[in-house]
């Protein structure tokens, strides 16, 4: 499973590079802040969601601090699709939220 670091996710949004953001947390904990333009797929929900994904897209994951996007990204990468990790989840960004 590939990863990628807070910093990382914050200079691509700066740069204005195309990213899909999956927040897996569950909907009061989103709503307390996410990442801006992050879709909030509560984990419980990945299996039932996984189509409404494009598998030709890539994903980054984001949770709390890391855990279960990880476990979000395993399984999707095992279903096909294409994923990374975001180390340390939002207790590790320090970017915006909205």
């Amino acid at each position: 499973m590939r990863e990628i670091s807070p910093k990382e996710v914050e200079q691509k949004l700066n740069d204005r590079i195309a990213i899909n953001i999956i927040d897996v947390r569950e909907t009061e904990e989103v709503a307390e802040g996410k990442i801006p333009g992050a879709v909030n797929i509560p984990l419980g929900l990945i299996e039932f969601r996984k189509q409404d994904l494009d598998p030709s897209k890539e994903y980054v994951m984001v949770c709390r601090s890391g855990g279960r996007s990880s476990r979000a990204a395993k399984y999707l990468e095992g279903q096909g699709y294409q994923v990374i990790n975001m180390e340390g989840g939002m207790l590790a960004w320090e970017g915006p939220t909205e």
